[in-house]
């Protein structure tokens, strides 16, 4: 399987845009891999012969600053067999969660960051002249494929910079949250916050990136973008951010965009419709994938969902199929389960996704 020219297969890849001779046609992705439980999920996941996959975060839950507990806790990752084959015959991009970060929805604040950061590039087997080693946080991007056919994907950092969230007060019992609109979970939208989600220095780099020449891309971000309705981590608890990445998609004239997430412990497919807060003039999809070996909720609120009247919440993973061969490339993205099954499922075409104001 020749997909990268300079990639020993199973690291992360490193060079900021990186285009390979053969288009990427299918991407695996998923999140929430629980190190101390089973993960038969990798076995399934093999039979489908991805030629990408992109942790979505939370790839392991150390939940510590300890370089020892981090380091243990990758280990134990790196020892599960069916991983090991994806490390062995699969190329793989992550970005973090608050998990492998070190603290449950940590932010800026933490001050075990750079622990985590360490045993992050050192387990994912990032090279010491690598411009992430460099740089605050790990966010970065690749390009697969060749002209007519190029894939990239960036991988967004909500951890390193994120400034507080507004969380639910005291004096508003939490059984109020569904009938004030905000669903369940400890936080609640702050329009007003001068936090960041991103960091100036990451908005001006992914502002970059959304210039790369690219006919589909894929943005992964940890937790959900579109969804509104629910008061756990998600963009939309700081509503100005949301706006501004909608708004930055729209106003680069970057086309074919898809957002991938993870962190909920369920599956999900949502679909925000053209110019909606600040959006480009075609629709956003985003699947979240979670958890590969956890299960979750099976029932929440999310006015953007489509392929399904509630989450998945099984053992999942995330399966993209763009079908390079025709004049308009059918796109399907799916949810499967552990015996890698069907579960959610929508489908568009490349065109649908490239129609940008002018």
């Amino acid at each position: 399987m020749k997909i990268l020219s300079s990639l020993l297969v199973g690291s992360l890849l490193t060079s900021s845009v990186l285009a390979s001779e053969q288009p990427v046609s299918r991407i695996a992705f998923g999140s929430c891999a629980n190190e101390k439980r089973p993960q038969p999920i990798w076995e399934t996941i093999l039979t489908l012969k991805p030629q990408l996959f992109i942790f979505a975060g939370d790839n392991v839950y150390a939940d510590s600053a300890e370089p020892e507990v981090l380091k243990s806790s990758y280990d134990k990752l790196a020892a599960v067999p069916g991983f090991a084959k994806m490390r062995d015959t699969c190329p793989i991009l992550a970005t973090w969660d608050d998990h492998d970060y070190g603290l449950n929805d940590g932010g800026a604040e933490w001050t075990g960051k750079q622990s985590a950061k360490d045993a992050f590039m050192d387990f994912f087997r990032t090279p010491d002249n690598s411009p992430m080693r460099r740089r605050e946080g790990i966010y970065d991007a690749r390009v697969f494929g060749p002209e007519g056919q190029r894939l990239q994907v960036i991988l967004l950092d909500t951890r390193w910079f994120r400034g507080p969230l507004q969380r639910l007060s005291a004096e508003e019992p939490r059984s109020l949250r569904a009938e004030n609109g905000r669903g369940s979970g400890p936080y609640l939208p702050a329009p007003n916050s001068n936090s960041t989600m991103l960091g100036e220095e990451q908005w001006a780099w992914l502002a970059e990136q959304l210039k790369v020449p690219a006919d589909l891309r894929i943005i992964v971000s940890s937790i959900q973008v579109a969804p509104i309705d629910h008061g756990w981590e998600k963009w939309g608890n700081l509503p100005a951010e949301r706006r501004r990445l909608l708004e930055l998609v729209r106003d680069s004239q970057a086309r074919g965009v898809i957002f991938i997430s993870g962190d909920r412990h369920f599956a999900d497919i949502s679909l925000l419709p053209p110019e909606t807060d600040g959006s480009p003039a075609y629709a956003l999809y985003e699947v979240t994938s979670s958890s590969l070996n956890q299960s979750g909720l099976s029932r929440e609120d999310n006015r953007y969902r489509v392929g399904g009247g509630h989450p998945f919440g099984g053992p999942n993973f995330g399966w993209v199929t763009i079908d390079w061969e025709q004049e308009d490339p059918p796109i399907t993205m799916e949810i499967r389960n552990l015996e890698g099954d069907v579960e959610r499922e929508v489908r568009t075409t490349l065109h649908t996704l490239q129609r940008c104001s002018l």
